[in-house]
Order: structure tokens, then C-alpha cells, then sequence
């Protein structure tokens, strides 16, 4: 590609951005497009801040798929998924569990992209300058109850068993928190090697101002089609169509009809998750806390605790569920958060492909259509290194890790 090539990223998102700046820093002509500004359409906003070094293993696992009716939201789990919905997604629902019998070969593909986030973030943040967005203090695992040392025991040993370091908390630094949950008992793990962004829009809005200072264009249009045209592409909208050299495809769960005039299929899902914050609180620990018998992570942010909640199976325009920040505020009240049980909150959709694999690739044939879609939770956390994989493919150059196995045509 030459000097005066244009690329269009399609998808403001986190990974739009990041990508934005990894090319434009390149000296590519980059045009940044969304319908809204960086970071405020999609998921990006509103996400935990949680850089998941730790989540090397995909979520499809037998243990789940036989068990999965615990963490239903009527018996008062996570999980939202309706029969009706279940019968919509019945195709995808089958790629889910045909995954979760693939789950170490899956690993293997996984964790070369996650490892190592936290490093490749802490290099990024320093690039962009604004080191003081990401802070590497790990995060913490915590379990309530008595069964919550047998719990943390065996959950220790697996993580072992797929390379992730942990160390147990000691009892004595886990009395505020048993105290605020009045809880008999507590254990827990923490995760030496995550970390966490205090502001993920300011991270989004960081990378787009960086991508800017490199000679990117950013302009708010909705794209709704791509078209090839021949080796080029057109991009279709309200406005007259602009043709471009090549573009990349971030626009999360809304990806699949920009990809399929190139002969891919991506079976993205819109998993929902919802978050409230508390303003001018804090933490028991200056790190994330996850709480894995709630489902809950919550995380010191700027000026006030984001906690974030629910794997909701529905359409990403469907109404909210007021059901589902109420029970999160109570869940916070019960942990000791000073939460009202009344406030704003906010719903976002995670773009989850039926592996819980990302897709990285380029589309056959001869326009330069290049993608990176369905980093399902942890969008976050596979930003940047997503961003320098797409930048080496753009440049006919070889990826640090192989991207074979991110390549859409799996599907």
C-alpha cells in the first residue's frame, strides 16, 4: 500500500481506535468512521477497565454447558437467555457447544493474544502519553461463605493448571471486605499480572487524539453497507459513497452485513452487560475486585466505583431490563458498597462470536478488506495487540503470533 493510500476503519470502538493509531503511526492516510464519537456508541463506554491478562481459557467448557441453568437470571445467576431467544440463536447455540468440547485446543489459541495485554498496554499508554490511564496493581478474585476456601482452593489449582500465576489473600486483608459482605468467611486469589484503565472512554479518546496527531481524519457517519469494487471498496451511507483502498471492519456486533458482500461470515451474538457506578467511593482494594459466586467486578475508576454485571442474550437494540442495575445495586449493598438502590445505569453489547475467539483476518479476493470482530468480553483487554497484529497484516508483514486460527472462514 502507498504512501497515499486511504484506509477506512470502520468502528470507533477501542479496537477501531487503537487500530487507528497503529496504522496511522505508520504514515497511513487513515479515516476513522463511526456513527457517534470515539468510544460512545458501543461497549467500549461502559465496560469493567478490567485488563483480563488472567482469561486464557474461552468460556465454552463442558462444566458449563451442563450446568449452565445455575447462573440463569431467574434463579438469580447472570445469565439472561431466554427459550424464545435460545430459539433464535439455535445455530449459534450448537457452534457454542461443539466449542466447549474443543476448549484446551481453543487455550492454546487464545492465550497468545492475552497473555500479554497488561505489557502491551502499559507500551501503549506511555506511547500515546497518557501513562496515568493504566495502573498495574493486578486485580483480586473473591469468594464469601463457608465453602469459599474449598472454592478458591480448586479454582487455584486450575489456573495453575493453565499457566496463570495467582497468590492466595491473606485472611487478614480480606476482614474489611468479610465485614462490609457480613460474611463468616472469605477467600481469595490475587492476579499479579492484570491490570485496569481508571477511564475506558478517556482510553478510547486517548487513541482516536494520538491516531489524529499521526494524520488521522475522523469523521461520524453511519456506514451502513460495504461494497467491493474491484480492488477498492465503496463505502455506503446517507452520504454520497466514498471509495476507499482498503478499510478494516471494528464495528462489533453490527460487523456481520459489512463483512458478508466479501464472502465472510461472522455469527456475532450481542451479549448485554449492564454497569452503575457510585460516585466518590472506593474499593477495599485499589484494584479490581471480582466477586465469582455474584458475577460481579467492580472497579476504582475517576472519581467514583464502577460495578458491572450480566451476560444478557437479546437483540442490541432491545430495551433495557430495569430488573437487572436494581438487583446490581442491592448485590452492592449486601457487599458493603454504599449504593443507592435507585440512579442512572448503563447497558452495552459485547460482540461475541460462538468459539469466544476473536476474528482477525483478511477477506478473500482482490479488495484489501481486512477485519478484527468478536473479542467478546475482553475488548479491553486485546485492544492493542489486536491493533499491531491488523497493522503487520496491512503491511504484508508476519504477525508475532499466528492469526490462522482468528480467520472468519472457521465459520
Amino acid at each position: 500500500m502507498g504512501q497515499q493510500d486511504t484506509i477506512a476503519v470502520i468502528g470507533a470502538g477501542v479496537v477501531g481506535a487503537a487500530a487507528a493509531f497503529a496504522l496511522a503511526r505508520e504514515g497511513r492516510r487513515v479515516l476513522l468512521l463511526d456513527r457517534a464519537e470515539p468510544g460512545e456508541a458501543g461497549a467500549s463506554f461502559g465496560n469493567a477497565g478490567h485488563i483480563a491478562a488472567e482469561l486464557v481459557q474461552p468460556l465454552p467448557s463442558p462444566q458449563l454447558l451442563f450446568g449452565f441453568y445455575r447462573e440463569l437470571f431467574r434463579f438469580g445467576g447472570a445469565l439472561d437467555l431466554s427459550p424464545r431467544q435460545a430459539l433464535r440463536m439455535a445455530p449459534w447455540i450448537r457452534q457454542f457447544a461443539a466449542a466447549a468440547f474443543h476448549r484446551n485446543r481453543n487455550t492454546q489459541h487464545l492465550a497468545p493474544l492475552v497473555r500479554p495485554s497488561a505489557e502491551v498496554w502499559e507500551r501503549w499508554v506511555k506511547a500515546v502519553g497518557r501513562p496515568e490511564l493504566l495502573k498495574r496493581h493486578g486485580h483480586y478474585e473473591i469468594s464469601l461463605g463457608p465453602k469459599s476456601q474449598a472454592h478458591m482452593h480448586s479454582y487455584a489449582q486450575e489456573l495453575t493448571r493453565v499457566g496463570v500465576k495467582t497468590r492466595p489473600v491473606p485472611a487478614q486483608e480480606l476482614l474489611p471486605l468479610q465485614r462490609g459482605a457480613n460474611s463468616t468467611a472469605a477467600a481469595g486469589l490475587w492476579f499479579e499480572d492484570s491490570a485496569y484503565i481508571v477511564d475506558p472512554l478517556e482510553a478510547v479518546r486517548a487513541l482516536a487524539a494520538a491516531a489524529q496527531k499521526c494524520g488521522a481524519t475522523i469523521r461520524k457517519l453511519a456506514v451502513k453497507g460495504l461494497m467491493p469494487r474491484g480492488d477498492k471498496i465503496e463505502i455506503l451511507s446517507d452520504a454520497a459513497p466514498l471509495t476507499v483502498e482498503s478499510a478494516l471492519v471494528c464495528a462489533g456486533v453490527r460487523s456481520a452485513p459489512l463483512l458478508a458482500p466479501f464472502g465472510l461470515r461472522a455469527p456475532l451474538q450481542a451479549v448485554r452487560g449492564y454497569h452503575v457506578e457510585i460516585p466518590g467511593h472506593a474499593t477495599f482494594f485499589d484494584a479490581p475486585v471480582a466477586y465469582v459466586d455474584d458475577r460481579i467486578i467492580v472497579t476504582p475508576m475517576s472519581g467514583r466505583v464502577r460495578a458491572t454485571s450480566y451476560m444478557e442474550f437479546a437483540d442490541p437494540d432491545a430495551p433495557a431490563d430495569a430488573r437487572k442495575p436494581a438487583r446490581l445495586r442491592r448485590q452492592l449493598r449486601a457487599l458493603g458498597y454504599a449504593c443507592e438502590l435507585d440512579g442512572p445505569s448503563w447497558l452495552g453489547s459485547r460482540p461475541v462470536l460462538p468459539d469466544y475467539l476473536p476474528g482477525i483476518g483478511r477477506a478473500p479476493g482482490p479488495a484489501k478488506l481486512f477485519y478484527a470482530v468478536g473479542h467478546q468480553h475482553i475488548g479491553l483487554t486485546l485492544a492493542p495487540f489486536t491493533a499491531e497484529i491488523v497493522a503487520d497484516m496491512v503491511a504484508g508483514r508476519e504477525p508475532p503470533i499466528p492469526v490462522a486460527p482468528y480467520d472468519l472462514q472457521r465459520f
